[in-house]
């Protein structure tokens, strides 16, 4: 038996992981970025195969990680973390500074900015795992604490989305309640709550295409309390 409450007592960071040129570039939401070797110092990110950021940093050959501060905007979990770069520009809007090896480092809510290059790619399912030697570091705001996982879910009630590692079907941990006239369902990204007795309309009979009012986050990324 797999109690999958046990998984999130691990510990991570919050990252967005970056690659591509200054034509163009996207990134990604990474809760799976750490370090595997000292000498040479070398780095692991894992990009769900899915993720169009995985066909990007195997074009461009490196790739970037920008260290999320404590308290991040909701706006960047949703650019990030609950939109494709297929649909838009993500980093368009954004801080962007280009490093040695032409990637773009999104600099908007982060501490700390590392760069790599690619030099082994490994299949492990679900995630490409990419090992890239550092090429760069950077300190780019000495006072802000790092955000964690465990503090994004906890403390914002921010979850996992369907491309992570750590993602987790909804339905394994929903446990049964008893039924309510109404409810209520929070968003993902940003935390926003819709409240079905307040909005005088039941969350299912919204339109699909319906988004977060505050951060355009997807109906289907909404999560029933």
């Amino acid at each position: 038996m797999i109690n999958f409450e046990a998984l999130f007592r691990i510990s991570y960071g919050l990252y967005i992981v970056s690659s591509g040129t200054k034509e163009y570039g996207n990134g990604f939401i990474s809760n799976t970025v750490f370090q595997v070797t000292s000498e040479p110092p070398r780095f692991a990110a894992c990009c769900n195969k899915e993720n169009h950021t995985a066909g990007v940093i195997r074009s461009s050959g490196s790739f970037s990680v920008s260290v999320l501060q404590r308290e991040t905007t909701p706006g960047i979990f949703a650019t990030f973390g609950y939109k494709s770069g297929k649909d838009i520009n993500k980093m368009e809007g954004m801080e962007i500074r280009y490093g040695e090896t032409g990637v773009p480092i999104v600099l908007n809510d982060a501490i700390a900015c590392l760069e790599c290059r690619v030099v082994e790619i490994f299949d492990v399912g679900t995630h490409l795992m990419f090992i890239g030697e550092l090429m760069n570091a950077e300190i780019l705001d000495e006072k802000a604490e790092p955000l964690t996982y465990l503090y994004y879910r906890h403390v914002k009630k921010g979850v996992a989305p369907k491309n992570a590692p750590t993602y987790i079907d909804k339905a394994k941990l929903e446990t049964r309640v008893e039924a309510r006239m109404y409810d209520k369902y929070e968003c993902a990204a940003c935390g926003y709550i819709y409240d079905e007795e307040q909005e005088g309309v039941k969350f299912e009979d919204l339109p699909d295409d319906w988004v977060c009012p505050i951060c355009g986050t997807e109906k289907v990324d909404f999560i029933k309390l």
